[in-house]
């Protein structure tokens, strides 16, 4: 194995060079790429484009739709005095944050000035709420293994001397010590307080308060990042239990907010507790971990999300809405700055681990890992209508251009693959290559253009080389694509579009000009597509406006690729045309339905001479059907009356076909599921398609 590996490490470090040497001499035939905006529709969460601490010039550049506050120092954090204890990152000492007025607290805690700028910004908040069952006891700096009082350390606090590591001088952990030493013990009531201090400043969250809470930060590691007090892992039991007292004090103190848990710090936590971590990592039991065997050999994960279910079905309410697990490449080098020829092409393939099933994580997990489609399996099986979350992340290289293909790459990724929420450790700075990967989704002209809300079809004969993502955009129904060419070398590729003509937008960023994106040449579109030029190591987003939706034309294409299908695309209706006095349309569509419940997406199209500008579409229920959980929207259901609002980024439609699309789940109680009779835009009857 060791001889294979190093042939292997060889092999790809002979085709990196290659990858990043820069353009070739000429433009190289690349792959075909095609589009079909009539397919794989589906709604792309906002929240995907989240961040972890960005600072507010970005998060106005972006419109940073989501930020969390989060990481190791927010699992012991006491809004009361404003102190953090920062764990095993940083000699597990309390620090408490710079306040220029201490008096005032608990207002004007850093804490607080998180989420003001996220109202100043516009960005939903995510806090994370300690579940370990400690906080700081003081606003005082204090040490979690005192060299005076533990005896000399493996390191010590160059600034604090007498903050050591909690390591012996051989290596071994101190044991023993007192976790009073800077923590005070707390109880779900301190949930309740914070977040009613919370509401008294920004109201519920519903009302434009916190929206997200996280059920604490990797509690799976809690025996090493945090073990001055808990030194032993999180049981699989203990952590239902704290997530059922701390998830049932958040719901209810603001019914509206949304919680995420378990949020473990990877692919183990989806397996193993943190108990079995914990004793596996020192005994080496990981073909039959004991907590694992003590629940009928459940994975962690799968058992969790069962537990989750049991509770809403005793108590009738859901205290777990996503569920969220962090991820980071596993795979050598990745993670960091490290930018040579083999690392750049390995961090490139490396993320294929969040969808391919033919990729085997070049890692020791050395298995195929579909880390979003593992989840939202695990979801549809164990407990259906959870959302899917990442809030942490990070594939290296934040200022080379290596990480802003590969960070182009993820959210393009994020988006196709239907993930709910994701939120990137941590935020680059405005300047770094990885920020305009955000931007070529975010606002690629510095006027707020950007990727579409409703990802569609987009393949490419060769994802290795040129990945392309593509979306409909609500606002204007343009199409937007985004083509990250990986391959090191300048491609030339057919691109099909169906249903498609006009002239589209270009812009592109790369190693180039690494300060800035490039609006360049406009292409035209045909009823066939184009052929496109995409340089060695770029982002290109390009812009295909509604303009006239056509048919192919019966005859070959002159391009080498194959031509689309000749025949026009079958009405995905047989309703009649609106009449001219309708102003709106709504497409009601039930995507699934299981027993008990079913999930729906609804678009509203205005097709009306006036734009409007916020909206509520009503329809009423015929067989007891009862709305539960939506999303890209908001939703209130009197009875068999349903009334859906819009949020602050649909709330627009636009004259003559501006449109707005969101998602639901529901419940039902018997076999029948008919689709609405009527539906009212603002009042208005709309015309059903």
């Amino acid at each position: 194995m060791r001889i294979r590996a190093l042939l292997i490490s060889v092999g790809l470090l002979a085709a990196a060079t290659v990858q990043v040497s820069g353009a070739a001499a000429q433009a190289a035939a690349g792959p075909v790429l095609s589009v079909d905006a009539s397919a794989s529709r589906h709604a792309i969460s906002p929240y995907v484009y989240g961040m972890n601490f960005a600072d507010a010039a970005l998060a106005r550049d972006l419109r940073l739709p989501v930020h969390r506050w989060g990481g190791n120092a927010t699992t012991r954090y006491d809004f009361r005095n404003d102190t953090s204890n920062r764990a095993a990152d940083w000699y597990f000492e309390n620090i408490p944050n710079d306040n220029t007025d201490p008096s005032t607290l608990p207002d004007g805690s850093d804490s607080d000035e998180f989420v003001d700028q996220n109202v100043a910004t516009g960005a939903d908040t995510i806090l994370t709420l300690p579940l370990i069952g400690w906080a700081p006891k003081a606003r005082a700096k204090a040490c979690g293994f005192s060299v005076a009082k533990y005896g000399p350390q493996q390191s010590t606090d160059p600034w604090q001397p007498d903050c050591g590591n909690g390591k012996k001088p051989d290596g071994t952990n101190i044991t023993g010590n007192d976790p009073h030493d800077t923590s005070a013990e707390i109880t779900p009531a301190y949930v309740t307080d914070w977040i009613n201090h919370l509401k008294s400043r920004y109201g519920a969250a519903n009302s434009g308060g916190v929206r997200f809470y996280n059920l604490d930060n990797e509690p799976d590691l809690w025996f090493s990042t945090h073990r001055d007090v808990r030194p032993e892992g999180l049981g699989y039991d203990e952590l239902r239990d704290r997530t059922y007292a701390y998830g049932a004090a958040v719901k209810a103190a603001d019914p509206g907010a949304k919680t995420l848990g378990p949020v473990g710090w990877g692919l183990n936590s989806l397996i193993y507790s943190g108990l079995d971590q914990d004793v596996c990592g020192r005994t080496g039991c990981w073909s039959n971990p004991p907590d694992k065997a003590a629940h009928g050999g459940q994975d962690l994960g799968a058992w969790y999300l069962d537990q989750m279910k049991a509770y809403e079905s005793a108590h009738g309410t859901r205290i777990l809405d996503y569920f969220d697990n962090h991820i980071y490449p596993q795979q050598s080098g990745v993670l960091g700055d490290n930018v040579d020829a083999a690392t750049q092409a390995l961090r490139l393939r490396s993320t294929r681990q969040l969808w391919d099933p033919t990729y085997v994580d070049e890692s020791w997990i050395n298995t195929p890992v579909q880390f979003i489609p593992r989840m939202k399996n695990l979801v549809a099986q164990h407990y259906p209508g959870t959302k899917v979350a990442i809030t942490e992340y990070n594939w290296g290289a934040f200022g080379h251009i290596n990480g802003a293909l590969a960070q182009a790459d993820v959210l393009g990724i994020f988006g196709r693959e239907g993930l709910d929420l994701a939120t990137l450790w941590t935020a680059p700075t405005t300047a770094q290559p990885v920020a305009y990967a955000f931007r070529m989704f975010r606002n690629y002209d510095g006027a707020g253009g950007a990727f579409g809300e409703t990802s569609v079809k987009a393949t490419s004969a060769d994802q290795d080389k040129l990945a392309v993502y593509a979306a409909e955009r609500a606002a204007d129904q343009a199409l937007t694509l985004v083509v990250v060419n990986k391959s090191g070398g300048e491609l030339t590729s057919d691109v099909a579009l169906t249903g498609r003509a006009g002239t589209a937008q270009v812009y592109r960023y790369s190693d180039a000009d690494l300060t800035t994106i490039q609006h360049g040449a406009n292409l035209t579109v045909s009823a066939s597509g184009f052929t496109g030029t995409f340089p060695a190591n770029s982002i290109t987003t390009i812009v295909v406006p509604k303009g006239t939706t056509t048919s192919p034309s019966p005859s070959p294409s002159p391009s080498p690729s194959p031509s689309p299908s000749p025949s026009p695309s079958p009405s995905p209706s047989p309703s009649p045309s609106p009449s001219p006095s309708a102003s709106c349309t709504v497409a009601y569509t039930i995507v699934n339905q299981w027993q008990g419940g079913f999930q729906a997406g609804v678009k509203i199209v205005n097709t009306g001479a006036s734009a409007v500008n916020g909206w509520h579409l009503d329809w009423t229920y015929a067989n007891g059907q009862k709305v539960t959980q939506s999303w890209n929207s908001s939703y209130n259901q009197s009875g068999a009356n349903v009334s859906v609002v819009n949020v602050n980024w649909n709330a627009s439609l636009p004259a003559k076909g501006g449109s707005a699309e969101f998602g639901f789940l529901a419940s039902r109680t018997g076999t029948a599921n008919d689709v609405p009779a009527q539906f009212k835009l603002n009042g208005a009857t709309c015309v059903k398609v």
